[in-house]
């Protein structure tokens, strides 16, 4: 007989353990997976290069918080062997004191009507030239805002 009362308890042991495992399992998917992620800020910039300087104007939309740019420039395709690690006052491969939201010194976001500019040193490669083709991608806290493209102007 008490062999009897043990073969009974084991399906409904079987079945707590299956609930407590998917509970569990929901759980950790739950977490894993986290809050949805936010959406890019929605915003227009513009695009300027004259000689070796870079500028971004922010045209319309939501501003955005300078501590979480990225840029990245390509010149005729080609990346530039240093990037801008924005925001920044002094590195390899650019000129010391970018303007606006590229500028260390600069607190606050990148509004619309500001511009933000930098210059590339000599030293960077490909070097800007009138004539050449520079696209730059700039993004805010890792998610892609713009893709800009424009010609390099003489000064």
């Amino acid at each position: 007989m008490g062999g009897e009362k043990c073969r009974a308890l084991t399906p409904v042991a079987g079945v707590l353990l299956l609930a407590i495992t998917v509970v569990l399992a929901a759980s950790v998917v739950t977490v894993a997976i986290g809050a949805p992620p936010e959406p890019a800020p929605t915003t227009a910039l513009s695009l300027s290069a004259t000689d070796d300087r870079i500028t971004i104007t922010n045209q319309a939309g939501d501003a955005l918080d300078a501590d979480e740019l990225s840029v990245r420039v390509r010149v005729d395709g080609e990346p530039l062997d240093r990037q801008p690690p924005v925001p920044f006052f002094s590195a390899k491969g650019f000129h010391p004191g970018p303007t606006g939201a590229f500028n260390a010194a600069t607190a606050g976001d990148f509004a619309v009507g500001e511009s933000a500019s930098f210059r590339v040193a000599a030293t960077n490669d490909p070097a800007l030239e009138p004539g050449r083709t520079v696209a730059v991608t700039v993004s805010a806290d890792g998610l892609p805002v713009a893709r800009l493209e424009t010609v390099v102007e003489p000064a």
